[in-house]
């Protein structure tokens, strides 16, 4: 259902389809839109053990009641294009897969946009990768593929598809629907008419109403998992005024851990450097009264933390940004020093957490130590939002979008399973008030 709501993002990119639009029929409605891809197709979600790229093993009833609902909305509301996944359904690769790209998407949903293979896809059919790329070329294209992804020898691939299409190994046909396909969307996107992008919106890149736009999305999505030892002791809203704090953790004062993968290049990037943006120290030191001494040590001793005086701290930790398969985890633990900074920390004096994290982790074994446990996931440039709720001037409002499990071995847990215990339940959230001062 979530995942269904998101497809929303489909108008904010390529306008809002007209109420008299045939389904399934892409739109872009101006220059200044862009064409939405829906990816990837389909059960990307569901590999076995969530190992990228791997084999989902699903009824066909799983398939069209968890997996496929998201691409019915996402065709209803005119998107583009279709990515193909990597992973396969049943043993059976999705880039190969004839009865889902074609017999399905284009033929039972009525898709007219067209189907994108991902990056280097159709070599990934065979294994090792590029083995056997003529029948890479041909079991992908006769199962409905109709713009390939060749990030380097593109010769080879239009060589190759020339002789299989001059054998009848793929048939002209095919060719004609992958080449109308793709121009129906050249079309809706106005790219005859004005081939180039539109320059003047450079300027809109980072700017301050974008970016205060981020800031609120950041707010609103923190989720306040445990506030006070006890229900009539919250700790948060933070004090603005106290004469010393701790902030610690290794993300406490990195932007690129603040915006994972995916952020300046494909694995992301650590330190502050990489772009613009605020981290949440910064945040912290610009939201707290001028008065209070704002004290930062990336991971302190126990006797550094009990000798200090502080108030109180924050601890900032996390996982360090990933991106595909380098974050394949059977262990979804944080990675040292953080969960030594919180014991170091929350063992002595009273601690907010803040964990920075694109997915639950293993929290569990720390929760009783620490007073006020929040979840930032990954919050991006705008630090300043982190701030804005735990120092009260905004109310904590966001709830879990997924069920967040004590160990692993509960994994995979969903709402509605027979043994549902997690350690915070789906659509679990705290909410505070906002400071009066």
């Amino acid at each position: 259902m979530i995942v269904q709501q998101m497809t929303e993002l489909i108008p904010g990119l390529q306008g809002d389809i007209p109420a008299n639009s045939r389904k399934g029929v892409p739109y872009v409605g101006g220059k200044d839109k862009v064409a939405a891809c829906a990816k990837h197709f389909v059960g990307d979600g569901g590999t076995v053990n969530g190992i990228n790229e791997n084999n989902t093993v699903a009824s066909g009833h799983d398939v069209y009641s968890i997996h496929m609902p998201a691409y019915y909305n996402s065709i209803i509301k005119g998107v583009s294009t279709v990515m193909a996944s990597y992973s396969s359904l049943n043993g059976v690769k999705m880039h190969a897969n004839r009865a889902m790209l074609t017999d399905f998407l284009k033929d039972t949903l009525h898709f007219r946009g067209f189907v994108i293979s991902d990056w280097e896809g159709i070599d990934r059919i065979t294994s090792p990768a590029h083995a056997n790329y003529t029948y890479s070329i041909e079991a992908s294209i006769n199962a409905g593929v109709d713009m390939v992804m060749v990030p380097y020898n593109y010769p080879e691939f239009l060589n190759d598809l020339t002789d299989l299409v001059n054998k009848k190994a793929i048939p002209m046909s095919r060719i004609d629907d992958a080449v109308r396909r793709i121009l129906r969307v050249k079309f809706s996107m106005g790219l005859f008419e004005n081939p180039l992008s539109d320059h003047s919106f450079a300027d809109k890149l980072g700017c301050k109403e974008h970016r205060e736009l981020a800031r609120e999305a950041v707010r609103k999505s923190l989720v306040l998992l445990k506030n006070g030892k006890s229900p009539n002791q919250p700790l948060v809203p933070l004090p603005k005024k106290a004469p010393k704090i701790l902030v610690a953790g290794t993300h406490a004062d990195n932007l690129g851990y603040q915006c994972g993968g995916w952020t300046i290049e494909w694995q992301g990037l650590s330190g502050n450097n990489m772009t613009d943006g605020t981290t949440i120290l910064k945040a912290i030191k610009a939201t707290v009264d001028p008065s209070t001494n704002v004290i930062f040590e990336e991971n302190p001793t126990p006797d550094f933390v009990k000798s200090q005086g502080f108030s109180y701290a924050v601890v900032i930790v996390g996982e360090v940004p990933y991106a595909e398969t380098n974050g394949d985890s059977l262990n979804l633990t944080i990675p040292e020093p953080g969960p030594t900074t919180i014991t170091n920390v929350c063992g002595a004096i009273k601690c907010v957490v803040v964990v920075v994290s694109g997915r639950p982790v293993v929290i569990e074994p720390y929760v009783q130590s620490i007073d006020a446990l929040v979840v930032a996931w990954l919050p991006g440039s705008e630090g300043q939002g982190v701030a804005d709720v735990l120092f009260g001037d905004y109310r904590f409002t966001g709830r879990l979008a997924r069920t967040w499990f004590k160990s692993v071995d509960q994994l995979p847990m969903s709402l509605g399973d027979a043994h549902y215990d997690p350690l915070f339940p789906f659509g679990f959230g705290l909410e505070t008030k906002p400071n009066s001062h």
